[in-house]
């Protein structure tokens, strides 16, 4: 008789897991607490418009990567799935300048070295790191707590240039990388895109995915991508439970005979896989006495890992705004959001994204404007209350004013058709702090990754983004592999 695998999480980490746990023969179940499956990687409708809420692009795109390898595994990635890549990765501006980081990287090392000669010296060296970052491969073979001596030393001999990229830019942040440059554009053009906090090398990792090919987009983007996921998953014979809210993993005698469900219910496991939020997993699933210490401390000590989440906007357009290239980052008139002033905006434009984001002739934007855990704290205090939503509507209409003062040519085209917060995470995803990625590295950080075993409990693996920073898509995808490595090692 087969042996059983629960799975807490219906996302990509819990699909993940379950693909793999089938492959080596295991029979598998699923519990989601949401109607659907997907997590934080969803899409949803609002009237004729698709709001993606997550691919804005997926690393392991580019055929010869082992990632691509899994994502295929996933059917994620497959030769019927078109793979987007735009031209650009974003445009910032500044009183009436622009600057673009295109896909084209002696196409961004002209048009910056034309903007500020000046900075001739730093511009050449960023692009020639960019270049050595392009090898970049994540290591998807095993954990490494698995890893011999001489497999280690072989990952290392194989990240050789991504070695001298971290040496280069391991140690200083996003903001303080934008200060090398002497020119106000180039200086906002780095830190347009992601929180300053980030170490550096996080900026020059993600733009390098980009231009080497390995960050495109499946078309039709997160919601597809999940559906692929799930349909491959019960082909195998797995089975999803949606509308399953788990309220603890069953314990007895450092083994988990199961799961109870919030109805009460209780459902036996030979294993169990929490594929979710960790900070759930150890203060709701389980208990904080179980959790590594070196995650305790990680949770306990914040302002050494913030987090990051944002307060989005989605727009429909009467027009498909082909004149907005993927991401704009632009000059606008200050707001207050939240505990934050902003006196800057981005927009994306998804037309790119499949005929099923809008109707022929027309498109969805999206603005998204960062938050920090004090901002979760402002939203969650306003959550379930009138003024919440009121507060939200307000936000997009002044938001709004912005976008049509910026492009005025669509004044009267452009509708709000959605508003969420950190609180949105945090009530659907039980997203701690409303974070919709891991934590963010920064020069106080310890430590960027965990170990997916729990100590006390021989048959409880983790498979969740948050075991190795920032998280995101791929690390999802890969511990739920891991788990169930963990699995197969143990048994």
């Amino acid at each position: 008789m087969k042996k059983k695998i629960v799975i807490i999480g219906g996302g990509v980490a819990g699909l993940s897991a379950g693909i793999y746990g089938l492959q080596h023969d295991f029979s598998v179940e699923i519990y989601e607490k949401h109607s659907i499956c997907g997590g934080e990687c969803t899409a949803w409708k609002r009237k004729e418009y698709l709001i993606d809420n997550c691919v804005h692009w997926l690393t392991g795109t580019r055929k010869g990567t082992k990632l691509y390898d899994i994502w295929e595994n996933l059917s994620v990635l497959s030769k019927d799935v078109n793979v987007l890549h735009a031209d650009a990765f974003y445009t910032t501006e500044l009183n009436g300048d622009s600057i673009t980081l295109w896909r084209d990287l002696e196409r961004t090392k002209k048009e910056m070295l034309l903007l500020s000669p000046e900075d001739e010296k730093e511009i050449k060296k960023l692009i020639h790191y960019i270049k050595l970052a392009e090898t970049m491969e994540m290591p998807v073979d095993k954990p490494f707590d698995q890893m011999n001596v001489l497999e280690y030393i072989k990952l290392g001999m194989s990240m050789a240039d991504m070695g001298k990229v971290m040496k280069e830019y391991g140690k200083i942040t996003v903001e303080e990388l934008a200060k090398r440059f002497k020119h106000p554009l180039l200086q906002l053009m780095i830190t347009a895109y992601m929180a300053k906090e980030y170490l550096a090398y996080s900026f020059i990792v993600s733009y390098a995915t980009f231009t080497s090919g390995n960050g495109g987009v499946p078309e039709g983007g997160s919601l597809d991508m999940i559906q692929r996921m799930k349909q491959r998953f019960e082909n195998l014979g797995g089975i999803v439970f949606t509308n399953r809210d788990v309220s603890k993993i069953v314990i007895e005698k450092k083994h988990a005979t199961g799961i109870t469900l919030v109805d009460g219910r209780f459902i036996g496991a030979d294993y169990v896989i929490p594929a979710c939020d960790t900070d759930y997993t150890f203060h709701q699933l389980l208990n904080e006495s179980y959790m590594d210490k070196k995650l305790q401390k990680t949770y306990q000590e914040r302002k050494e890992n913030p987090l990051m989440s944002g307060f989005q906007i989605a727009f429909s357009v009467d027009d498909e705004a082909r004149e907005l290239k993927d991401t704009i980052v632009f000059d606008c008139e200050p707001m207050q959001i939240a505990t934050q002033t902003v006196n800057r905006m981005s927009i994306k434009n998804y037309r790119n994204y499949g005929k099923n984001i809008a109707p022929e002739g027309k498109t969805v934007l999206q603005s998204n404007f960062v938050q920090y855990e004090a901002d979760f704290e402002y939203w969650k205090q306003l959550y379930n209350k009138k003024v919440y939503n009121q507060e939200k509507e307000r936000l997009a209409k002044e938001a709004q004013k912005r976008l049509e003062a910026r492009f005025p040519n669509y004044m009267g085209k452009i509708h709000v058709i959605d508003v969420w917060t950190p609180a949105t995470y945090h009530k659907y995803c039980n997203a701690y702090h409303g974070a919709y990625m891991s934590f963010i590295t920064t020069k106080r950080s310890k430590y960027t990754s965990f170990s997916g075993n729990i100590k006390g409990l021989d048959n409880v693996f983790l498979a969740s983004q948050w075991l190795m920073s920032p998280g995101g898509l791929p690390t999802a995808a890969v511990m739920g592999k891991f788990a169930i490595q963990r699995i197969l090692k143990k048994s």
